[in-house]
């Protein structure tokens, strides 16, 4: 397919995905370049590999894994022409999001009771690495919640129809993304001690 033709809609909706998957991609090796420096730096005699992953972390992982459902339940209910379903479903979304959010922090406060700082004289290269991992991905995370409340404003909004969803689409995109990096890194997390 020639990606000069078609309209003018349609050129603009792959622009949009492009410029998203360039963003990603971005992101995605930024966060390979942790977990490389990560993994280079385990030969590090003050390399700290007793650190057991708070279940606060395992639980956010479901609440995320959850939210990406619930966000193809709410595209498909939209694509279907069904507000009142789309409504709740990407409501639920946000709150998984939010429930990730909170559990994630709980994580941190798990860390800090076990002893583990992210800086001062009683913090670790482990856990300085391991603070600013998941630390970033939280960072990306609350764009990703706000992109769900533009969608969302959006779909009261009523932009979204059946034929007509390129924003959902992109926000969609970008929480998958997101869901899929979180799975990355704790699975990473929990094979490289």
């Amino acid at each position: 397919m020639d990606l000069t033709q078609g309209s003018f809609e349609m050129k603009m909706a792959r622009a949009k995905k492009m410029m998203l998957w360039f963003g990603m991609i971005s992101v995605a090796m930024m966060f390979a370049g942790l977990t490389s420096a990560y993994v280079v730096s385990k030969s590090r005699p003050d390399w700290v590999s007793q650190i057991d992953i708070p279940a606060q972390f395992l639980y956010s992982t479901i609440a995320i894994v959850l939210s990406s459902f619930t966000f193809i339940i709410a595209k498909k209910a939209i694509q279907k022409g069904n507000r009142r379903n789309a409504t709740s479903f990407l409501l639920a979304t946000f709150v998984l999001g939010l429930v990730f959010v909170i559990l994630q922090f709980q994580g941190f406060a798990k860390f800090i009771e076990a002893g583990f700082y992210f800086t001062g004289s009683e913090s670790t290269i482990t856990t300085s690495f391991l603070y600013a991992i998941i630390f970033s991905h939280l960072v990306h995370l609350f764009g990703g919640l706000i992109v769900l409340l533009v969608v969302i404003y959006n779909h009261f909004k009523e932009k979204y129809k059946p034929g007509q969803t390129l924003g959902l689409e992109l926000g969609a995109m970008f929480w998958h993304f997101l869901d899929f990096l979180w799975v990355y890194l704790i699975l990473f997390f929990y094979f490289f001690r």
